[in-house]
């Protein structure tokens, strides 16, 4: 049994953590580092300690860290000195050079250091993938992804809504919309972005529009917090066909509510927010495919097992961090910048 400390037991850590980690075989939540308040007893088998240097006197294989962006960095160098691999919630950190400098520390201590994108693990971009490999939409020529919420006022207390390195909604969901879109079709050619304050009082970004260019395409990813969830998610216009769908990925909501991926159908969708395969001729529903965050915790057990190839790497995850980058560098210039290595 591999042991895990979880370092942060906020909103990340008790919602997108702790709940799936445990739901993973061959993974046991051994400590969890909560700076304040009494212990969780949702998690009666697991020690809860007040510092990082206190859980690193335990045995741990697995550290998780999902506390505030700014300390990504130096809590995941301590670990990795201290001969963990790492986990990191996104964004990987605030800067690509610490990005690179997490990288060059696991190389020299022979750990992993991984970014946790659980959001590749959600049926509705599984059926994405599924929809664009398969090829009946042709080639595709726009790719547009949404992820917006109306949520007009600041969350009082919220380190993300401050004028903090990291902060603002870009470097909150940019990480999982730039990751899947990678995916899917590759680094981009250039980058052009409108990152923005729509809302007032608001002192960091809370809206997005990005687009990657690529030759003979486009993906456009788009986030806003003054946007109802009304519109489609997910649109992918090619040659002979488009697929449209609408609706979040229930696992987030799910989650919320106290339920855990070990429950049969946890996280089913209804079907009304299948998907829609639209050709000149005819329209069709796709069902939209299974997945689950867990796989994303299976991949990583599996790597230390070696069993397996580390699904995030390093490397894809510094790419991340460059399009992240290159997407506020081109916001601030108010023009397209064009992808460099």
């Amino acid at each position: 049994m591999l042991t895990v400390g979880l370092v942060g037991f906020g909103f990340a850590g008790k919602v997108f953590h702790a709940p799936v980690i445990r739901a993973v075989a061959g993974l046991r939540l051994s400590t969890i580092v909560q700076r304040h308040g009494p212990p969780d007893p949702k998690y009666p088998d697991v020690e809860f300690v007040h510092s990082v240097d206190e859980m690193l006197t335990r045995k741990i294989d697995l550290v998780v860290i999902a506390t505030p962006n700014t300390s990504h960095h130096p809590i995941a160098k301590q670990c990795l000195l201290a001969g963990r691999h790492v986990v990191v919630d996104k964004p990987f950190t605030t800067t690509l050079a610490e990005a690179q400098d997490l990288v060059q520390v696991a190389n020299q201590q022979q750990r992993f250091v991984s970014v946790y994108q659980d959001r590749r693990y959600t049926g509705d971009f599984a059926t994405v993938q599924q929809v664009v490999a398969e090829g009946a939409l042709g080639r595709v020529v726009l790719f547009e992804s949404h992820f917006d919420r109306f949520r007009p006022e600041r969350k009082p207390n919220a380190w993300r809504e401050e004028t903090l390195p990291g902060s603002g909604v870009w470097f909150d969901i940019g990480p999982h919309l730039f990751d899947q879109a990678l995916l899917l079709f590759g680094i981009p050619e250039a980058i052009g972005a409108d990152i923005r304050v729509e809302r007032d009082g608001a002192v960091v970004d809370d809206a997005f529009d990005v687009t990657l260019y690529y030759r003979h395409s486009r993906a456009v990813l788009r986030a806003s917090m003054l946007r109802p969830p009304l519109g489609p998610t997910w649109l992918v216009n090619g040659t002979k066909a488009s697929f449209i769908k609408y609706g979040m990925d229930p696992q987030e909501a799910a989650l919320k509510e106290g339920r855990t991926p070990d429950e049969p159908d946890w996280d089913a969708e209804p079907a009304e927010l299948y998907g829609q395969l639209i050709t000149p001729d005819a329209t069709r529903t796709v069902p939209t495919l299974r997945s689950s965050f867990t796989r994303y915790y299976e991949n990583v057990r599996d790597v230390m097992l070696g069993t397996a190839q580390l699904a995030v790497t390093p490397e894809w995850s510094l790419d991340v961090m460059r399009g992240l980058e290159l997407a506020a560098a081109s916001s601030r210039a108010h023009g397209v910048l064009p992808w460099s290595p």
